[in-house]
């Protein structure tokens, strides 16, 4: 899903305007509109506002997850933190052995 989509269901979500919207993100209101159709990208600055606005992570506005709070290194036990921290450089087939191993175990 393209963002253009998420902030448009965001603001419907949230019953809000795209005028109200605009003025938040200090911009026209034409400029707002254009962000929803996908006609003009929003900038890094203005994506980063609204998610701060609706509470919500950047990769779902960018619709790389569906996970509204995503997912943050501080959400993480640090047991969980070292086992990716461990897992980042291996391999593909080592992570796919190790995978394999930890559902044995389960």
């Amino acid at each position: 899903m393209a963002y253009y989509r998420r902030i448009r269901e965001l603001r419907e979500d949230n019953d809000k305007t795209q005028r109200e919207l605009a003025e938040y993100l200090g911009t026209p209101y034409q400029y707002y509109a254009v962000y929803e159709k996908g006609t003009s990208e929003i900038s890094f600055e203005r994506a980063i506002l609204l998610a701060k606005y609706y509470d919500v992570s950047l990769d779902y506005i960018a619709g790389l997850t569906n996970d509204k709070k995503g997912l943050s290194s501080s959400d993480l036990t640090p047991e969980q933190q070292e086992i990716l921290r461990l897992t980042e450089n291996l391999s593909y087939n080592s992570r796919k052995k190790l995978l394999e191993f930890l559902r044995t175990i389960e």
